[in-house]
């Protein structure tokens, strides 16, 4: 058996808006934008450079309740994790662009760590493992 996480839906107030943080700031690549006739919606995939794993759907909130929890999907806690193989070309390349970053960068047992938050708020990690941790790159 083999199966994945395809994507993470991620709530936006704006499409094309999402779109320009995600590949200006981020340098994520936009996978797919296509309208959607009878959802009146668009179906809007980013994913990081290099990444072969799941991607961000960015679906624009539709309803007050869905309008709430844009920026705070996970209740201030970190929500996604962006994993690198490179920690400070990453960072730096952020940092030059504007992302703020919420807490710097500390050096942990599973490697290093810095969070950052995105467009609207939402905290993330920019993470790189130590080269024998699973979850390197």
């Amino acid at each position: 058996m083999k199966q994945c996480i395809a994507h993470v839906a991620l709530i936006v107030k704006d499409y094309d808006e999402a779109i320009e943080f995600f590949t200006a700031k981020l340098n994520f690549n936009l996978v797919e934008d296509s309208y959607q006739p009878e959802q009146d919606k668009r179906w809007v995939v980013v994913a990081p450079p290099g990444s072969d794993g799941s991607t961000l759907l960015l679906a624009r909130a539709s309803t007050e309740k869905q309008q709430a929890f844009v920026g705070d999907q996970s209740g201030g806690r970190v929500f996604l994790f962006l994993s690198t193989d490179d920690f400070w070309r990453d960072y730096n390349n952020m940092v030059e662009r504007g992302i703020k970053f919420v807490r710097d960068p500390e050096k942990a047992d599973y490697g290093r760590v810095a969070v950052f938050e995105d467009l609207y708020g939402n905290l993330w990690d920019l993470i790189e493992y130590v080269p024998d941790h699973p979850l390197a790159i």
